[in-house]
């Protein structure tokens, strides 16, 4: 008898969403905020600006809080680029982790998704929606 592996016990891999929307760093925020929506994603992979430099990440969050806030500090979401409020560099994890180390560094690192790396070669994205919907299956 071949027992279900747990939730926990699952790889990276079976739980990730299959590749990542990205965005160029220099693309206004308003840009991003559009992809996002027309994709319905909560995050954007900012792609290098030159060889050797590494990927970003822009969230909802990042927008909310950094640009979407009252008085002199708010930002002008299109004439704001997306390297002003993008994570760099950001925590990855790769597909062969297991899912329960996947979510200590999770709540580690205070985020609710991380890209995947295979190699050097963005290959997905798992959030915590991902994992939660798993569970109870």
């Amino acid at each position: 008898i071949v027992e279900k592996k747990t939730v926990r016990e699952l790889d990276v891999q079976d739980l990730m969403h299959k590749g990542c929307i990205t965005i160029r760093s220099n693309a206004t925020v308003i840009e991003a905020i559009q992809k996002m929506q027309k994709a319905q994603v909560s995050s954007l992979i900012v792609e290098p600006r030159w060889e050797g430099d590494a990927y970003g990440i822009i969230t909802r969050k990042d927008i909310l809080s950094k640009a979407f806030v009252p008085g002199a500090k708010r930002l002008n979401f299109s004439e704001h680029r997306v390297y002003e409020l993008m994570t760099k560099p950001f925590v990855t994890v790769s597909p062969g982790l297991k899912v329960k180390y996947a979510v200590r560094l999770m709540n580690r690192e205070n985020v609710h998704r991380m890209p995947v790396l295979n190699g050097s070669k963005i290959v997905g994205m798992l959030s915590f929606s991902d994992i939660f919907k798993k569970l109870g299956r």
